[in-house]
């Protein structure tokens, strides 16, 4: 049996593994350092916590479910006790790119995020519906990497993260170049941005007098359709009079050189400042 020293065990992030890995394939020890993080694994799972010292000892793969700005001293920190060979992974690419992980060859990286559920899925229980991070009910994608280590390790790293972020439907395996373009790149500096501007755009019209309901159901509903269309869900074009607004409206929002977000010291400078 795989042993499993999971840092961070009561965290917001943790919390969610936890849950996931009881009852797995895997023998899990569960390290947390505040007194609330492991009241709530005691309460809410029957699961008590140990010593950093102790939960290393003998582990094979240590996850460190801690934020991106505490990786680089927790890997540090525990450096000296991890035997060669031991596998440590990351749940987002932001503190790896960066180099925060400590510079061992002898160790196994491994990298795993999710795509979250799907906004077109076929989900029909309403627990799955109201599942928008995943990990609970709703299905959803994820993506990993194998960032440095035997090729032999991906298998066990994979098995892993379908555990930690069930029910997983597609398994992606990227590089942690190409995870870095997603996240931050592709859904927080972009996706993320845009949703905010158009939530603004909903409270501009309603600051120009559309009720606050009738502005968000119109927006939120052609947010559904035109998203199907652009993104091919179904076949089907916008009108004359849309795609007209487009290419007025796309100059006059976007940069000329927006797409330079993507370019890599813009990623490596987006990740130095979350991490």
């Amino acid at each position: 049996m795989t042993v499993i020293a999971l840092f961070g065990a009561g965290g917001k992030m943790g919390y969610r593994l936890s849950r996931n890995l009881k009852g797995s394939l895997f023998e899990v020890r569960h390290v947390e350092v505040s007194d609330g993080g492991r009241e709530r694994l005691r309460s809410a799972l029957g699961i008590d916590c140990m010593p950093p010292d102790a939960a290393l000892a003998g582990a094979q793969v240590v996850i460190l479910a801690v934020p991106d700005t505490l990786i680089g001293k927790v890997a540090a920190g525990i450096n000296t006790q991890l035997r060669a060979g031991t596998m440590v992974v990351a749940l987002d690419a932001a503190a790896p790119f960066a180099g925060h992980l400590p510079e061992r060859p002898d160790l196994t990286y491994f990298v795993t995020h999710p795509c979250h559920p799907p906004i077109f899925n076929d989900e029909t229980e309403m627990a799955a519906k109201n599942d928008h991070f995943g990990g609970i009910a709703a299905k959803q994608h994820i993506v990993s990497a194998l960032m440095q280590g035997p090729e032999s390790a991906y298998a066990l790293g994979e098995e892993i993260a379908k555990v930690i972020w069930a029910p997983v439907m597609r398994s992606h395996r990227v590089t942690v170049e190409q995870m870095a373009l997603l996240e931050p790149g592709l859904s927080e500096t972009v996706c993320a941005t845009l949703l905010d501007v158009m939530r603004e755009a909903m409270d501009e019209v309603v600051a120009r007098g559309v009720p606050r309901e009738a502005a968000r159901d119109f927006l939120l509903g052609h947010m559904n359709v035109l998203g199907a269309v652009i993104f091919g869900e179904v076949e089907g074009v916008f009108s004359d009079a849309c795609n007209k607004a487009i290419t007025f409206g796309k100059p006059a929002l976007m940069r000329d050189d927006w797409k330079r977000v993507f370019e890599p010291q813009e990623i490596a400078d987006s990740i130095q400042r979350i991490t």
